[in-house]
């Protein structure tokens, strides 16, 4: 997921093309050019939102609906049909989580050598497929298998968004766009409870099939038939962009670097650098333990509904409020997060909420189901405030392509294993109560207050380093037109 422009040569020529138009003040440095019209500028920032965004939007939404739709399913006749027993339903959660961690980094390397937008609807193409096919296994380890199939085309498309997206925005515009992105995926939580719904309201049982059956049918289909029309919806790379006239790709090239250069460049690999940056680890396992609670709640919350006293098909309805609030939470709090350029206060607002949330489900004998419920609300809501932030906040204090590359792949990448674990912890045995679920999820979430910390002193001290002159001397070393958010002059974002 690296933010670096795949074809460095071409960037930097059309960037030359358009700094020599800007007048004599061109052959300054980068950050003293300020003859970038603000009005292209917002003219192109808004063709990107309304050109790039959308079809990525579509496909992550339509990619986790495919991912998640199993607990749907489930309540709905599967886990009877296909005898899942004991820890059967764990194990079909957790091994989509296998390919998906291993083949994220490698899918990237791949896709920068393709066009996205083949390479993004190939992907997706092959979520349709292997959805639809769920939907005819008739046994729990055709199941398994058909999972691990679907985590293979599933690894590339969240790590894929993410790259191109950012491809096309500066550091402090990316966090907003990302907002909207984890949004999808909250809609696509919704619109598959209602899509649920309405299934098994008007199909079960149609042509010989079962509702759960005709789930995962319908939304492979609706996946596969969008699959086809990607290649012509999907954008490529900034320097290919033909929704930009020439004059507007130029700029968009050129204000990328301009914002790159002004974060730290890092251009040439540096393994010691890299590996012992504290940031990168703290931000993997804040990643990591919010994670667990977000496909947590994607996973089993039909069942938690159905066991607080719901029928099946009324605890398909009952689950998206749950994701509106969700939408509405993630967006306001981001935007707020955005406009005053601060992240730690809103990450362990999450946190705390989420607390609040596991508290009350741990304790939830002798409660009315409304307190139950709302205890929803509040695990689904802090899951969507702290992973988009917790992810922002690091990409906004790495700099450098190398460095940013790999800090990406390690966040979302190896942070992903906090599937497994909520693949693992709900177990059938404990129903209704869960408690070694809500109690380890609880344990996790409280990982993740605690790593936020941690990143918010870890930066106070280092921003205090580089003030008082401390980190200076890097300006003198061989690498020191090539320290990423270690040159003195980068200041980390609290």
């Amino acid at each position: 997921m690296s933010e670096a422009l795949p074809v460095p040569v071409r960037a930097e020529d059309e960037k030359s093309k358009f700094t020599a138009s800007l007048g004599s003040d061109a052959s300054l440095p980068v950050e003293h050019q300020h003859h970038i019209d603000p009005a292209l500028e917002r003219r192109i920032v808004r063709k990107c939102d309304l050109r790039v965004l959308p079809p990525i939007l579509l496909l992550f939404m339509l990619s986790f609906l495919d991912r998640v739709n199993i607990g749907n399913a489930k309540i709905q006749g599967m886990a009877k049909d296909i005898d899942l027993r004991g820890t059967n339903y764990n194990v079909a959660l957790l091994i989509l989580f296998i390919p998906f961690i291993l083949l994220e980094i490698p899918s990237n390397l791949v896709m920068k050598k393709l066009r996205p937008s083949i390479w993004l609807s190939a992907l997706l193409f092959g979520c349709g497929i292997m959805n639809m096919c769920m939907g005819f296994v008739q046994t729990y380890p055709q199941l398994v298998a058909v999972r691990f199939l679907l985590g293979i085309f599933e690894a590339g498309l969240g790590p894929g968004s993410i790259y191109l997206i950012s491809m096309y925005y500066k550091r402090f515009e990316l966090p907003k766009r990302l907002s909207w992105w984890y949004t999808s995926g909250i809609v696509a939580g919704a619109f598959g409870g209602l899509l649920a719904y309405a299934i098994s309201s008007g199909l079960n049982g149609a042509r010989g099939y079962l509702a759960w059956r005709w789930i995962f049918i319908i939304e492979g289909l609706v996946t596969t038939v969008v699959a086809m029309a990607m290649p012509f919806l999907l954008v490529d790379w900034p320097h290919e962009a033909k929704f930009l006239n020439d004059e507007e790709r130029a700029c968009l090239l050129a204000r990328l670097s301009i914002d790159r250069a002004e974060s730290a460049k890092m251009d040439r690999w540096n393994t010691k650098r890299v590996f012992s940056d504290w940031k990168i680890w703290i931000g993997t396992l804040m990643f990591f333990g919010i994670v667990n609670t977000n496909y947590a709640t994607n996973f089993f919350i039909p069942s938690i509904l159905v066991e607080m006293g719901y029928t099946a098909v009324r605890a398909q309805v009952m689950s998206i409020p749950i994701y509106a609030v969700a939408a509405v939470i993630c967006l306001s709090v981001c935007y707020i997060s955005d406009k005053v350029r601060h992240r730690f206060g809103f990450v362990l607002l999450g946190v705390t909420v989420g607390s609040v949330g596991y508290i009350i489900l741990l304790a939830q004998a002798g409660l009315p189901v409304g307190a139950k419920y709302f205890a929803l609300f509040c695990l689904v809501g802090a899951g969507y405030i702290v992973q988009p932030i917790s992810v922002s906040w690091l990409m906004n204090n790495t700099g450098g392509h190398y460095k940013r590359a790999f800090a990406s792949a390690a966040q979302i990448g190896w942070g992903n294993a906090g599937g497994i674990v909520a693949s693992n912890i709900f177990l059938v045995k404990e129903a209704p109560r869960y408690k070694t679920g809500y109690g380890v999820s609880l344990a996790l979430l409280l990982m993740t207050g605690v790593m936020t910390v941690a990143m918010y002193f870890y930066l106070v001290a280092q921003n205090k380093k580089k003030a008082s002159g401390q980190r200076d001397h890097l300006l003198e070393g061989p690498d020191a037109d090539d320290l990423g958010d270690d040159d003195p002059r980068f200041k980390y974002n609290l």
